[in-house]
């Protein structure tokens, strides 16, 4: 039997490649649309994981459980991380991306926590990677079906949801933060009581149970307001109009950049001109 040639390795190499980078970037497929789901279920049961890991009354009964949880997610997500930079053409404007950036983020605190104690409360940051959500399920196309009834509360219901996923990704994370800054001592006894408290502030309800009290924790909590007007200001009309002029786009990622926001009878990247 005739041995493989280099020519013969580097085209299965590079169908593999192409394979990984459907899989991990495009929706459009069952594979890819699996793969997500997956993935999405993933972060969320990682990032209620380090919530719970922060208080402490379950945190003495299933810390190491807990702690294993953490670091099996964290290995999962530094493999998915890995394989993303394979698939893609150029790995450094995948690294430099918005979700790249937050692909790297979601796996850093843990290691970070080996020589700084405290740091995967951080994690939380995986949240943000709930906003892929709107990828998988192409909930942006229904923003230009407003004909009939049953479109426009389609349309309705993707506001909301887009608006409620900003308001849980703000809130975990200014959260979390808060929760570094101020501490048990002055009322912030976990993660979850400290989302609580964000939205409580986020939203101008401010009960007034629990308050900071170093200058940092106040200039956050001034972030937290001033973002919470700003959420109840801005027209969401704006946006859906801008968004209906996008027409229908497919979830197809360039393997050049990395970028989405494709026609789905799109030849090439509108980005960088890459052959899709």
């Amino acid at each position: 039997m005739a041995n493989p040639t280099t020519s013969d390795v580097k085209a299965t190499s590079s169908t593999m490649k192409e394979k990984i980078h459907e899989v991990i970037f495009e929706a459009d497929t069952p594979s890819g649309k699996y793969f997500d789901i997956a993935l999405l279920l993933s972060i969320i049961v990682s990032v209620i994981a380090v919530s719970l890991e922060s208080i402490e009354s379950i945190d003495k009964v299933y810390h190491s459980q807990l702690v294993m949880i953490e670091w099996f997610f964290t290995i999962l997500f530094t493999i998915e991380y890995i394989l993303r930079l394979y698939s893609t053409e150029h790995s450094v404007k995948y690294s430099t991306s918005f979700f790249g950036v937050v692909d790297l983020l979601a796996i850093l605190p843990t290691y970070l926590s080996i020589f700084i104690p405290g740091a995967q409360s951080l994690l939380v940051i995986r949240g943000l990677r709930l906003l892929r959500i709107f990828r998988v399920f192409k909930l942006s196309r229904y923003l230009g079906e407003a004909n009939i009834l049953s479109e426009a509360i389609i349309q309705s219901r993707t506001r909301i949801v887009v608006f409620l996923s900003t308001i849980t990704v703000l809130s975990f994370i200014t959260g979390a933060g808060m929760y570094l800054v101020e501490g048990p001592k002055h009322g912030f006894t976990s993660i979850p009581q400290s989302v609580y408290w964000a939205i409580t502030t986020l939203t101008s309800t401010g009960y007034g149970d629990t308050v900071p009290i170093t200058p940092i924790g106040k200039l956050l909590a001034i972030f937290i307001m001033i973002m919470g007007y700003s959420l109840i200001i801005v027209p969401t009309g704006i946006i859906s109009t801008e968004m209906m002029k996008l027409g229908d786009i497919s979830t197809q990622a360039c393997k050049n950049c990395s970028k989405e926001g494709h026609d789905f009878n799109a030849k090439f990247c509108k980005h960088c001109g890459f052959e899709l």
